[in-house]
């Protein structure tokens, strides 16, 4: 596998749905799960800081490996190119303009 792969994951992570770039992301051993390593994000180093990546740098900044479960898993993607990562509110209604919306699960009595 080559170092220079980026993916860009999609999912939905309490009632928000999260973007975020890795540099690996494979199917866990843990039956139901992806995993998510190498989280990639901005350099501090620019005048301009995106307060929504900082939130999530600041989130992630000490976790080595995430597992996220399929069903949350909206898309994966390979990109040649780092996006801005960020965390964008669910919004459930689709005549509302909600871009994304999450599998109806039938009620447990």
């Amino acid at each position: 596998m080559s170092d220079n792969l980026l993916y860009r994951v999609v999912f939905v992570n309490q009632q928000q749905v999260y973007e975020l770039y890795a540099k690996r992301v494979y199917q866990a051993d843990l039956f139901g799960f992806v995993v998510i390593e190498d989280f990639v994000f901005g350099e501090n180093s620019g005048i301009v800081i995106d307060p929504g990546e900082e939130r999530l740098k600041t989130e992630f900044e000490n976790i080595k490996r995430s597992y996220v479960p399929m069903h949350e898993i909206v898309r994966i993607d390979q990109v040649e190119r780092r996006g801005t990562a960020k965390i964008i509110p669910l919004e459930r209604d689709a005549a509302t303009g909600g871009k994304v919306s999450k599998f109806i699960y039938p009620e447990r009595k």
